[in-house]
């Protein structure tokens, strides 16, 4: 796991992922603008937390793909999602754990 830091994240994400560092940059900017004009860390908390996990959970390419699965599962609606959902909370919170957050 990187440090979860904007610069570390960005080399994890561009090492596993390179398609999402658009996606990245932008919600940084983001995050940014919205820290400085709340005057709060929370948008850059969220930021770190928000690319820790997707970090986490990329870095494993079963658990990336089982969680798509899951997210196509409840996204399709054809099926109980009960099932997939708490599959999907789980995976988000092993991946917050190994992210030490």
């Amino acid at each position: 796991m990187p440090d979860l830091t904007p610069d570390a994240l960005r080399a994890a994400v561009a090492r596993i992922a390179p398609s999402r560092i658009p996606a990245l940059t932008q919600h940084l900017f983001e995050a940014t603008t919205n820290a400085q004009q709340t005057q709060s860390l929370a948008p850059l908390r969220a930021f770190v937390h928000s690319w820790a996990v997707f970090v986490a959970i990329e870095r494993h390419p079963e658990r990336a793909a089982r969680l798509r699965e899951l997210e196509r599962i409840v996204d399709m609606a054809e099926q109980d999602p009960t099932a997939a959902i708490h599959e999907i909370h789980q995976i988000r919170k092993a991946a917050e754990a190994e992210a030490g957050l």
